[in-house]
Order: C-alpha cells, then sequence, then structure tokens
C-alpha cells in the first residue's frame, strides 16, 4: 500500500464507519449493536488474514473504532437533548 492511499483510507474509514453506525444507531434504536457487528467482522477478517497485526491494519481497526465511538456519542448526545431520531 503506497503512502497517500494509507493516507486517504484513513478519514474515509473514519467516516464510512461514523455514517454506518449512526444510521443503524437511528433506525434500530440500539447504540450497541454496530460495536457488536464491527467486532464480530473484525475477529471473522483477523482469522482470514494470515498476518493481521501489522501497522496498517491496526491503524485501520483503531480510525474504524474512533469512528463507531464518535458515532455513539454524537447519538448519545442528541437524544440527550431531546432529539428524536425516527
Amino acid at each position: 500500500m503506497l503512502f497517500f492511499q494509507f493516507i486517504i483510507s484513513i478519514p474515509l474509514l473514519f467516516i464510512l464507519f461514523f455514517g454506518i453506525s449512526f444510521i443503524l444507531n437511528m433506525i434500530l434504536k440500539t447504540t450497541f449493536l454496530p460495536a457488536v457487528l464491527f467486532l464480530l467482522l473484525t475477529i471473522f477478517l483477523g482469522y482470514k488474514i494470515k498476518n493481521p497485526f501489522t501497522l496498517v491494519n491496526i491503524s485501520f481497526f483503531l480510525t474504524s473504532s474512533l469512528g463507531l465511538l464518535t458515532s455513539f456519542l454524537t447519538i448519545k448526545f442528541l437524544r440527550k437533548k431531546g432529539y428524536k431520531m425516527f
């Protein structure tokens, strides 16, 4: 993987996982479901990859986790302020 591909993929992964988990939180009204799905997907893909503990894979995992956490906190904040999602 080239360096500029790595740099571009970091914010893209953050936005992707933030958006997916935000939509799942809004529609299903369960704040823990995206985290459980992400964990299951990570475990499944970790067994499929020969060497899952590279710097690139760990940074992708941390960025995606940060997107999930940010989405969780955003939904929690919006519900606390009185906004109802669907």
